[in-house]
């Protein structure tokens, strides 16, 4: 068995929120496996890592660049929101975004393409911006949407200027009905998605292995009812499609029209626009997602600061 460390007792208790004695307990039950003892945790109902997952550990833009066939989105981080809210930072996330389309979601691409109208490329103007406001940055991530018989809908929320904030999405739509119609529809789904934060857009799409770990963790609760295999299984099934009702795009209470899935207003949207709608992919960037920020003592820094070391 692989010896247990303190250290990885604090990770195990900040990305849950469980307390230090359970922490051990499921890394000892785990043989040490960080995320089958967050899986452990909460089947015991002693995880709090849920309500932690989203929580942004990241600053800088999402940026949005888009037209009615296609659009593209990047993430660029900072290490501050004060950098984020600089007009010459804001820029250069716009004009990377704007690469962004050439490239299609390919990010060794973007970072060789070129710059606006300079000769220089999107990762050399990184590294000139880093060196000139003096803070570092990354270009973290990107992703790209096209639709050849229907439009590609996008939505940018906590928007700081056109087409940069916090959470980017984009959506296509196909379909041979009504441009403006599609279009419409198109922005209340982008919306749905920057609200709901789905994992895919129907149940087969969806990640198997997060289906399988699910599963696996509402079986460890099941038991808690002592009940028999077969009602457990029944059980598991039945809560199964609650998490299908909460992750899965089509099967998601519609943000707009909370009475009706988003399955059933598309297929009111595709009667209004006068041909089938099918929604064929999503993206859905929020800033500084799935990014550990390490807590700092901002009280040593200025003391190590004014010592010179």
């Amino acid at each position: 068995m692989p010896t247990i460390t303190a250290a990885m007792v604090k990770e195990l208790r900040d990305k849950t929120g469980a307390g230090m004695m359970d922490c051990k307990a499921a890394l000892n039950e785990t043989d040490g496996d960080m995320e089958a003892a967050v899986d452990w945790l909460r089947a015991k109902g002693l995880s709090k890592a849920a309500k932690k997952a989203g929580r942004v550990a990241a600053e800088g833009l999402i940026g949005l660049s888009a037209d009615d066939k296609e659009a593209a989105l990047v993430e660029v981080n900072s290490e501050t929101d004060f950098v984020a809210r600089n007009p010459t930072f804001q820029d250069m996330v716009g004009q990377i975004a704007a690469a962004a389309l050439k490239s299609q979601g390919d990010l060794e691409k973007l970072g060789a393409a070129t710059y606006g109208s300079t000769k220089a490329t999107v990762a050399d103007t990184l590294k000139e911006m880093i060196g000139s406001i003096g803070e570092n940055m990354t270009l973290r991530r990107t992703a790209h949407l096209a639709a050849d018989k229907g439009v590609v809908a996008s939505y940018m929320h906590n928007q700081a200027t056109p087409g940069l904030g916090k959470i980017g999405v984009i959506v296509a739509l196909e379909s041979t009905g009504d441009a403006d119609a599609l279009t419409a529809f198109g922005k209340q789904v982008a919306m749905h998605i920057a609200a709901a934060n789905p994992q895919s857009v129907d149940t087969d799409s969806l990640d198997q292995e997060l289906v399988e770990r699910e599963r696996a963790v509402l079986t460890e609760q099941a038991k808690e009812s002592g009940k028999p295999d077969d009602v457990i299984a029944k059980m598991v099934e039945g809560r199964l499609r609650k998490f299908y009702e909460e992750v899965v795009l089509l099967q998601q209470p519609f943000v707009h029209d909370p009475d009706n899935t988003v399955a059933k207003a598309m297929d009111a949207a595709g009667k209004d626009a006068g041909a089938p709608i099918q929604i064929t992919g999503f993206y859905r960037f929020a800033l500084g997602e799935g990014i550990d920020k390490g807590e700092s003592d901002f009280a040593a820094e200025v003391a190590a600061a004014a010592s010179g070391s």
